[in-house]
């Protein structure tokens, strides 16, 4: 099974943009999509015909903001965030036999104060229910764009984003915490401390004809499904956005 995650920065840009002509090249199972930027009635007809037996959304109540979809090609059960209140259309979680995958868009905490604080306490309150699911016997899969850069390595310039929000050390923390919980980052776990990967790149100053960016979007699986991870790639050839996809292949 393949499984793909994307923040598209807007899902009407990137199909103006035939930007999801890169499954024909790398054909999935489960295409996770975030910060969509519209609501039903706005969603591009042209969804419909990526050859996915189903699809599910998430879409903010503010228009034009935030909001997440889900792509897949089997069938399980979906629905919003059961840790937090959703309005912001942030979560899709969808159970198939006893496996748990989250499709989700993290907070971004740069505006202020308020909002990193909002996104600690999504960070916190998604953890202790990851801790419930794991006690509960569940695999888990989780795919986004968790705003946040984990280690130096993920980012060009780590010493100049030190009091940034995306690598500030309490963001860093909860990502080492998440690990420590029973998870681990599929990249790292496959391809080691490789550098120069990223996921995403500013629209400014050329960053990303020159590769300055950070790696900010994973899939984290929670350990026992560990022994049936395949791969876990970054496909930074795919454009449209100012993030790239990030995927796994799993045996499930």
């Amino acid at each position: 099974m393949r499984l793909i995650s994307w923040n598209v920065n807007g899902l009407r840009a990137i199909c103006d943009k035939d930007g999801f002509s890169f499954l024909e090249k790398y054909p999935t199972d489960f295409l996770g999509i975030q910060e969509i930027k519209a609501t039903p009635d706005k969603f591009p007809k042209d969804i419909n015909n990526l050859g996915f037996k189903d699809i599910k959304s998430n879409s903010a109540k503010r228009a034009g903001y935030s909001g997440v979809m889900s792509f897949l090609n089997f069938e399980c059960d979906s629905r919003f965030a059961q840790f937090f209140p959703d309005d912001e259309g942030r979560v899709l979680e969808h159970s198939f036999k006893d496996i748990v995958l989250f499709n989700i868009y993290f907070p971004n905490g740069q505006s202020g104060d308020e909002r990193l604080d909002y996104k600690m306490k999504f960070y916190d309150d998604f953890l202790e229910y990851l801790k419930k699911l794991l006690l509960e016997g569940k695999k888990i899969i989780i795919c986004g764009d968790v705003n946040t850069a984990h280690r130096p390595i993920d980012l060009t310039h780590p010493k100049a984003n030190e009091k940034t929000s995306g690598f500030l050390p309490i963001e860093r923390e909860w990502i080492d915490r998440l690990l420590d919980a029973g998870f681990v980052d599929t990249f790292r776990y496959i391809n080691g401390d490789i550098p120069e990967k990223y996921s995403w790149w500013s629209y400014r100053a050329a960053a990303r004809n020159r590769n300055v960016g950070w790696r900010i979007d994973y899939f984290f699986i929670s350990n026992n499904l560990t022994p049936y991870l395949k791969d876990a790639f970054i496909l930074s050839d795919v454009m449209g956005s100012d993030h790239c996809p990030v995927g796994i292949d799993i045996e499930i």
